[in-house]
């Protein structure tokens, strides 16, 4: 055996629970997913009723409620990319 023909690098086989990860990822990154849209209808509404009913302070704190939500769901469904970016590219070393 030669010196250029021998390969050295690690073994990411050695170490088990990467299926693990991301089920535990995809799980945590689903429930703040549902929060965010949960958040999302019940800022809208208030948003609707106070604004029918002339209540100018809490229409402008559900609209700043529903773009913050907006905002959480966008971060959390692009979250959940990265981290299946990173584990794939991971495996793949």
């Amino acid at each position: 055996m030669t010196l250029a023909s021998a390969s050295v690098g690690p073994d990411f086989g050695a170490l088990g629970g990467a299926g693990t990860l991301r089920s535990m990822v995809g799980a945590l990154l689903t429930y703040g997913l549902l929060t965010s849209a949960l958040m999302v209808i019940i800022c809208a509404a208030a948003w609707a009723i106070a604004s029918s009913s002339g209540s100018w302070q809490a229409s402008a704190k559900a609209k700043t409620g529903l773009f913050v939500a907006l905002g959480g769901a966008v971060l959390t469904g692009g979250a959940l990319a990265w981290a299946n970016w990173l584990l794939d590219l991971g495996a793949s070393l």
